[in-house]
C-alpha cells in the first residue's frame, strides 16, 4: 500500500495516511509557492493569470503506476491547478483568464515554476515620410548585427520605420523587445504616404499593460523627428497580427517615370488604358535572393496620368495588394507582362514611388471580437 497525503487519498480512494508518493506535499507549498511568484511579479502590471501544470520524472512515474497498476486516471495536474488559481485569486484579487496577461507553468515534480508574459497589442497606422527607411529591422550582412565599419557600427543595413516607433514603446512599456507587423510594405526607397498604412505594434514582455495611447503617439513621433508619423486606434489582442499580415488591402501607387525617349501624351494615355487589366508577374529579380520564384496575378484597376513633360510622367496607380509597381514599369525583363515598357516598345523605369493610400485596415472591424474583450 502507498502512503499518501488526506487530499490525495480523497481523490483516488485508498492509501495509507503519511509522507505522500503522489504529490510529495505540494499542496502544503502553495502558498510558499505563490509568495515566490508574486516576488518575481512585482515589477510587472497585469491585470489577470493563468496557470498550467506539467508533470515529469516521477511524478509522471507515479501517474502511470495508478493507471496501469489500479486503472485509475489520477487528476492530480487539474486538482493542484485549480487550488492554486484559488488561491491566488484569493492572494492577488486577479481572477484566472485563459491566456491571461501572465501565465504561470508549474512543473510538480520539484515545483519550480515559468513565468510568460504576454504581450501588449496595439493597432494603428504609420506614414513615412522619407525615402532611405527599410520597414522593419534590416541586420548588416557584414557583421551580422555585431556592428562594422560597413554599417558605420550600428549592426544595421539600414534605419528602420521599426526601429523609430519600437525605441520609445519600449522605454514606455518598460518592454523587453516590440515588433512591427505591417500590412504589407514598401520598398526602402519609397514613401508611405496619405492615409497611412495599418499596422499592428507588438509590446513583448512589458513590465507595464496600459499606457495612454495619445501620449505614445507624441513620444514615437517626437522621437522620429518626422520621419515617421504615426496615429493608435486601440488595443488588439494577438488575432489582429493574422488578420493584419494577411490583409489583401489595395493600394494607390504614385510613380515618377522616365523614358528612355520623350513620349506622345495621347500614346501614353491610350496605353495606360491597356495597363488596366490582370498582370501576371514573376517574382521580380530584384527580391528573387529572399523571395520564393514564382508567378502571381494581380490586377490594376485604374491607371491614370497626372502629369507628362517630355520623357517624365508622373502616374497614377490603384491595384490589388502584392503587386511590384516598379516591374510593371520596367516590364523585369519580361517577366511582368503587360508593362508599360512593353506596351509602349520603350525602356522606362520608376525613378521615384510613393504609396498614397492603403484603402482598408482594421477600423473596419474595432467592434468585432478582436476588440470587444478589451473595451469592456
Amino acid at each position: 500500500m502507498i502512503t499518501v497525503c488526506s487530499r490525495c487519498r480523497d481523490r483516488i480512494g485508498f492509501g495509507e495516511l503519511g509522507e505522500c508518493l503522489i504529490c510529495c506535499g505540494s499542496f502544503e507549498k502553495i502558498d510558499d509557492l505563490i509568495s515566490d511568484i508574486l516576488e518575481d511579479l512585482n515589477d510587472y502590471e497585469y491585470e489577470n493569470f493563468d496557470v498550467g501544470v506539467r508533470l515529469y520524472g516521477s511524478s509522471k512515474a507515479i501517474e502511470l503506476f495508478l493507471k496501469e497498476k489500479f486503472g485509475i486516471e489520477d487528476t492530480l495536474k487539474d486538482d493542484f491547478k485549480i487550488d492554486f488559481a484559488r488561491r491566488f485569486s484569493s492572494r492577488t484579487g486577479k481572477l484566472r483568464k485563459v491566456n491571461g496577461d501572465v501565465r504561470i507553468t508549474i512543473n510538480l515534480e520539484d515545483l519550480s515554476y515559468e513565468i510568460d508574459v504576454s504581450s501588449v497589442y496595439i493597432y494603428g497606422r504609420y506614414i513615412k515620410r522619407v525615402r532611405g527607411l527599410s520597414q522593419t529591422r534590416w541586420i548588416c550582412g557584414y557583421c551580422e548585427g555585431r556592428g562594422c565599419e560597413k554599417c558605420n557600427y550600428t549592426g544595421k543595413k539600414y534605419l528602420s520605420v521599426e526601429d523609430l516607433i519600437i525605441t520609445p514603446a519600449i522605454e514606455i512599456f518598460k518592454a523587453e523587445n516590440a515588433f512591427l507587423h505591417g500590412a504589407g510594405r514598401e520598398d526602402v526607397d519609397a514613401r508611405m504616404l496619405g492615409n497611412g498604412r495599418p499596422f499592428v505594434l507588438e509590446i513583448a514582455k512589458p513590465r507595464r499593460r496600459k499606457v495612454d495611447l495619445r501620449h505614445l503617439e507624441e513620444a514615437i513621433n517626437q522621437y522620429a523627428k518626422n520621419k515617421v508619423v504615426v496615429k493608435f486606434f486601440d488595443y488588439c489582442d494577438a488575432k489582429s497580427v493574422e488578420i493584419i499580415k494577411n490583409a489583401k488591402f489595395k493600394k494607390r501607387y504614385r510613380v515618377v517615370v522616365r523614358f528612355d525617349k520623350e513620349i506622345d501624351r495621347a500614346e501614353l494615355e491610350e496605353v495606360l488604358k491597356k495597363l488596366e487589366t490582370v498582370i501576371t508577374q514573376r517574382t521580380p529579380i530584384r527580391v528573387l535572393h529572399r523571395r520564393a520564384d514564382k508567378v502571381r496575378k494581380r490586377k490594376v484597376y485604374s491607371a491614370k496620368l497626372i502629369l507628362h513633360r517630355g520623357k517624365v510622367a508622373v502616374i497614377e496607380i490603384l491595384s490589388d495588394s502584392g503587386l511590384y509597381i516598379k516591374e510593371i514599369v520596367s516590364g523585369d525583363e519580361g517577366r511582368t507582362k503587360p508593362s508599360l515598357s512593353e506596351l509602349l516598345r520603350v525602356n522606362a523605369r520608376v525613378e521615384k514611388l510613393d504609396v498614397i493610400e492603403v484603402l482598408g485596415g482594421l477600423e473596419e472591424i474595432l467592434n468585432t471580437h478582436v476588440f470587444k474583450s478589451l473595451r469592456g
